[in-house]
C-alpha cells in the first residue's frame, strides 16, 4: 500500500494574518458547514512550479467572481496571497522535492459560507503534490465521450440561479460524469448542450485548432474555444493559451462549436490548470486530427502556454 500524498492545510483567519497553519490528519470541519452540508462555496484550483504558483492573479479573480455570483463574502486577494504562500512554502520545506524538473503542487482554494450564522465563512488553502496521472495524459493524450450536459446553450442568460459560470462546490454531476467516461473506457468527457453546442469538459475547456495554407504558401493557424456565453467556465488557462497564441501570431476564434467542428478539426485538446494541456486523441471512438501535426501543434502550443505566468 502507497503512502497518503502530503497534504498541507493553511486557514485564513482573521486572527492569524499570515493564515493558521493545520494538521490535515486531523478533523478540521464541524458536520454543520455549509460547504459540508450543502455544497454552499466555491473554489479554485492551481498549479505551483518550483514553488511558483501560475496565474494567481487571473485565479483570485475567478475565485471572487464565482462568489459574487453565490452572494458569498470571503477574504480579499491579500490575505488569500499570504495564505497561498505560506502553505507553499510550508509543503516544500516538509517535503523537499526529489526531482526538481517535477516539482509540481496542486494548490486549492476553498472558501464555504461556513456554520450556519457564523460570522465569518470557513476558508482554507490546500497544497499537494500533482499527480502522474495528468502529467502522462499531456504526454499521451486522451480519449473522450461526448455527453449531455441537460441544458441549451443560452439558459446561463436566463437563468443564472444555475451558477453556471461559477466555479462551485457542487461538483457532483461532474464526477459522475467522469465516472461515467471511465466505464466506457474513455478518460474525460466533452459536454454538449440541449442544442447540440460544445461546451467543456467536467473540469478543463475545449480547444481545437486548424492549420490552413495563404495564398503565399504560409500556414495560418487558428486556435477556436466554444463562446464564453454559453454557460461555461471562463478558463484562466485559455484566456493565458489565447494571450500566448495571438502574439506568436495564431488567428483566435469563439464558437459557437458543433461535434462535427471537433471531428473536423486538425487538433483538439483539453486545457487545465493542472492537466494543462492534454492533446485529445479519440472521440467516441473517432481518431481526432492528424497525429503528426497533432504533436506538432501541441509541442508549439505547449511551449508558449509554458511562458505564460
Amino acid at each position: 500500500m502507497t503512502s497518503p500524498a502530503p497534504v498541507v492545510l493553511v486557514f485564513l483567519d482573521p486572527a492569524f494574518p499570515e493564515g493558521r497553519p493545520a494538521d490535515a490528519s486531523q478533523p478540521q470541519l464541524l458536520v454543520t458547514d455549509l460547504g459540508v452540508t450543502r455544497g454552499d462555496g466555491v473554489f479554485e484550483t492551481m498549479l505551483a512550479v518550483g514553488g511558483t504558483v501560475r496565474k494567481m492573479q487571473a485565479h483570485l479573480d475567478r475565485l471572487a467572481g464565482s462568489a459574487a455570483a453565490l452572494d458569498l463574502d470571503i477574504p480579499d486577494q491579500d490575505a488569500w496571497r499570504r495564505a497561498i504562500s505560506a502553505a507553499v512554502a510550508r509543503h516544500r520545506s516538509q517535503n523537499p522535492p526529489a526531482d526538481p524538473a517535477a516539482d509540481e503542487l496542486v494548490v486549492k482554494l476553498v472558501v464555504t459560507r461556513g456554520v450556519e450564522g457564523a460570522p465569518f465563512p470557513t476558508a482554507w488553502v490546500q497544497a499537494t503534490p500533482a499527480g502522474a496521472a495528468g502529467r502522462r495524459q499531456r504526454e499521451t493524450g486522451i480519449d473522450v465521450i461526448l455527453l449531455e450536459r441537460g441544458y441549451d446553450s443560452d439558459v446561463a442568460e436566463r437563468a443564472p440561479w444555475l451558477l453556471l459560470g461559477a466555479k462551485t462546490l457542487s461538483y457532483a454531476v461532474n464526477m459522475a460524469a467522469l465516472r461515467y467516461a471511465h466505464k466506457q473506457g474513455a478518460d474525460d468527457v466533452i459536454f454538449l448542450s440541449t442544442d447540440g453546442r460544445v461546451l467543456e469538459g467536467p473540469t478543463s475547456t475545449v480547444l481545437l485548432a486548424h492549420v490552413e495554407k495563404s495564398d503565399d504558401g504560409t500556414p495560418v493557424k487558428r486556435l477556436i474555444t466554444p463562446q464564453l456565453d454559453s454557460g461555461i467556465l471562463a478558463g484562466t488557462s485559455q484566456g493565458a493559451l489565447f494571450a500566448a497564441a495571438k502574439a506568436a501570431g495564431w488567428e483566435l476564434g469563439y464558437g459557437p462549436l458543433e461535434p462535427q467542428d471537433l471531428m473536423d478539426a486538425d487538433a483538439v485538446w483539453l486545457i487545465s490548470s493542472v492537466r494543462l494541456l492534454a492533446p485529445v486523441n479519440r472521440i467516441d471512438g473517432k481518431e481526432i486530427g492528424t497525429p503528426s501535426l497533432q504533436k506538432e501543434l501541441t509541442a508549439e502550443l505547449s511551449g508558449l502556454f509554458a511562458g505564460t505566468r
